[in-house]
């Protein structure tokens, strides 16, 4: 099934594939060791050398990375080049309220640019097409990520950010775009707000959704596509590894995002042990960047739990369907949460215990957040005041909304060794 892409390498051999990858995953592993102290000492401590690497398969012999070395090294501790030939940076929220922080050089964001207008073509947008983009701008890299990819690919990009679902409905039925970016959770918020406006969906003129950010299943997506009558099509992405634009689903196939693997090489490992899984079997997924010169990123640990499944419209590989996460970062409507972001800022409230249950659920299939957290014993509280106060602050600091409720103390359970933080009652 496969159809003549954006770019040639969309249409080369497996073998093609590999030496490409073999030769740029030396170059990237020098890179890195040679310019990020921190990276070095861990390499030297493992026993291992880039002149180590002969096959792709000595990639496995190589330390993993994550987001700790990212904090270890805040903010840019872990960048390879110098600053004055840092173009842009990012940032994504972290657990202690630094942030994990990315860069960019002039080649890093070309590349960014093209991937993502491959992957936007091979959804099916075409030159000319016009694009409402509703995923957050400014330090969150899915805003920029899509606009300029979709600018690279030819189309008329409307800016419109993330919130304001009167105004996006609006401008969709005024400017008419042909494709909209948004995460599925808000997408279906935007289809509550057309049918509060006496608006059905599907005469919206939209033909194509591009959503990621955010774990969803394949109800979601029917239910999107049948409410709109586009196609939806399943992106996937992160900071550390580029943004968006990792992989891409491909509109003729809906079958797993295609992994862009001349750029990203996909690893899936145990979890508990690291050790490499076979392909087809479930994992955390791994990544280790083959072209980035600002932040390259050894066997990065995305926590993603998935598997690794042979290419079909495309040659690269493609991903499953996230499953789950193998750390306890919650990714709620597109943002990610930490128990302890939230802990921290519960303790900074001197009227209330450090014990809270945080509960996830899904109500008409947007995430929903409840905090239950517990009044000190002895202490005079306005559990409506201290509510909306502590809701005013996750929504500041983490960005995400919430419902807060104030119970009084020793309500909540008290567990035997570690606490049970998160009830995730989403489906």
């Amino acid at each position: 099934m496969q159809r003549e892409g954006y770019d040639p390498i969309e249409s080369a051999s497996r073998d093609e594939i590999k030496a490409l990858q073999l030769a740029r995953m030396k170059w990237s592993l020098a890179h890195a060791y040679g310019r990020v102290e921190h990276y070095r000492n861990k390499c030297q401590a493992a026993g291992v050398h880039p002149d180590d690497l002969k096959t792709l398969d000595d990639l496995s012999r190589f330390p993993f990375t994550g987001k700790q070395d990212l904090r270890d090294t805040y903010p840019f501790g872990m960048f390879a080049v110098p600053m004055n030939e840092v173009l842009r940076i990012h940032a994504s929220s972290g657990t202690t309220g630094r942030p994990t922080v990315v860069g960019y050089t002039r080649n890093d964001l070309d590349m960014w640019a093209n991937v993502m207008a491959r992957g936007i073509h091979g959804a099916g947008g075409r030159a000319g097409d016009i694009v409402h983009n509703a995923y957050g701008y400014g330090l969150f890299t899915g805003g920029l990520g899509y606009h300029y990819g979709a600018e690279r690919l030819g189309c008329t990009v409307i800016p419109m950010s993330g919130g304001q679902s009167e105004r996006q409905v609006q401008l969709i039925m005024d400017f008419k775009p042909d494709i909209i970016c948004a995460t599925p959770s808000y997408m279906l918020a935007l289809a509550e707000e057309f049918s509060r406006q006496g608006i059905n969906p599907a005469d919206s003129g939209l033909r194509l959704g591009l959503f990621g950010a955010e774990p969803w299943t394949n109800e979601m997506r029917r239910e999107i596509e049948s409410l709109f009558c586009i196609d939806a099509i399943d992106t996937y992405g992160l900071s550390e590894v580029i943004g968006p634009g990792v992989a891409f689903e491909c509109g003729e196939t809906k079958d797993g995002p295609h992994i862009f693997e001349d750029h990203f090489y996909p690893e899936i490992i145990d979890p508990a042990t690291g050790e490499v899984l076979p392909e087809g079997q479930f994992g955390e997924l791994v990544f280790t960047s083959l072209t980035k010169e600002a932040l390259p990123v050894i066997r990065y640990r995305t926590r993603d739990l998935t598997r690794l499944l042979p290419g079909t419209a495309r040659p690269m590989r493609r991903m499953d369907k996230i499953t789950g996460r193998s750390d306890d970062m919650l990714i709620i409507r597109g943002v990610n949460v930490f128990p302890s972001q939230i802990e921290e800022l519960i303790l900074k409230n001197k009227t209330l215990s450090p014990h809270y249950v945080l509960e996830v659920s899904r109500d008409k299939h947007l995430d929903k957040l409840d905090i239950l957290v517990e009044m000190k014993p002895g202490v005079g509280v306005d559990a409506a005041a201290t509510a909306a106060e502590l809701q005013h602050h996750v929504k500041s600091y983490i960005g995400i909304s919430s419902e807060v409720r104030v119970l009084p103390a020793g309500t909540i359970e008290r567990s035997v060794g570690k606490a049970k933080r998160v009830i995730d009652l989403r489906p």
